[in-house]
């Protein structure tokens, strides 16, 4: 599933650390000398660093120590598997949308640093181009767009899989984002969900046109991420969240407006024992979906395909390029 056939990489195990508005996730992964990924280890845990972080423009201190916490956690795990006989060749941590927002995201910076880890605080285009580099592994060959929505951002990019994306833009429409907002009771009601979809819609039109310049005419619609995953786990009612029925597989429009109607009508309370759907991200779920049914109007298409191979696999394969 996670094999990604180039050339010229440095041969070796590397961990991977993905720190986003709502998800914090590590990856640890083989790389042989052309280009295959090998999972060993995935780790992942809603950490909610950007809960506030639209409104007041900081991160919160409770979510920088439990962020800070659960990275130390990763480290262990990281650490364990190198006692295994595998030495770690590199660790890459980065931070999106949240930590670029954040006026003092050098001070969450700063934690990380005490615990030996370097944190790079990615521009969108950087965080675009790695969640494409990751998504387009199983599809050599094929013309992609490639969406990627996040607690606080929503990348988009065009491109043929392994080729550097002819296009790419990084949205501010987070589900996280979209949820502090716009949606304020309980379950949301109607006009607040109405005025989230115009607002998402708008911020997509405004560059969305830019993608038929491009030159590239997708033939697939690759979704990645917690929300993208999340629809086919509530879909299949996974009960145990099983990744490898989960990548590659096909989400039609129907089903997809089908969990919105069913998820969105629910309070929280509710919504949050659903099968498939990770309590902690009941509260923005509706939200994302808003923005994947938006990104499909806005792109014209009716279904789309989930990858699990992300950003991750992307920051794996950037840090054992060589040269």
């Amino acid at each position: 599933m996670t094999e990604s056939r180039m050339q010229g990489f440095a041969a070796g195990r590397y961990a991977a650390i993905d720190i986003g508005t709502v998800t914090c996730r590590m990856l640890v992964a083989d790389v042989d000398a052309a280009g295959a990924i090998h999972e060993v280890d995935r780790e992942y845990a809603i950490t909610n660093l950007g809960e506030g972080v639209d409104a007041t423009g900081m991160l919160l201190p409770a979510a920088i120590d439990r962020t800070v916490e659960t990275v130390e956690g990763y480290c262990a795990v990281r650490d364990r598997l190198a006692e295994q006989g595998a030495p770690i060749a590199k660790t890459i941590a980065v931070a999106t949308s949240a930590s670029r927002d954040a006026g003092n995201s050098d001070e969450f910076v700063r934690r990380l640093a005490e615990l030996g880890v370097v944190l790079s605080v990615i521009p969108g285009w950087k965080e675009a181009g790695l969640s494409f580099s990751g998504a387009s592994c199983d599809f050599p060959g094929q013309d992609l767009m490639v969406v990627d929505i996040g607690g606080g951002s929503t990348e988009m990019v065009v491109g043929r899989a392994g080729q550097a994306p002819a296009w790419a833009h990084s949205f501010d429409i987070g589900c996280r984002r979209v949820t502090e907002k716009f949606i304020r009771t309980d379950p949301p009601a109607p006009a607040e969900l109405e005025a989230a979809r115009e607002w998402v819609a708008q911020q997509l039109a405004e560059h969305l046109g830019e993608a038929g310049k491009a030159g590239v005419a997708p033939e697939r619609l690759v979704a990645v991420a917690g929300t993208a995953t999340t629809v086919v786990a509530v879909r299949d009612q996974m009960r145990v969240y099983d990744s490898a029925k989960v990548h590659k597989a096909h989400v039609t429009r129907p089903q997809l407006d089908r969990q919105y109607s069913q998820l969105a009508a629910m309070p929280l309370e509710r919504r949050s024992q659903v099968v498939g759907l990770d309590p902690g991200r009941a509260p923005v779920i509706v939200a994302g979906l808003v923005i994947m049914q938006a990104v499909m109007d806005a792109v014209g298409v009716d279904g789309f395909t989930v990858s699990e191979t992300d950003i991750l696999h992307g920051i794996i394969l950037d840090a054992a390029k060589l040269g």
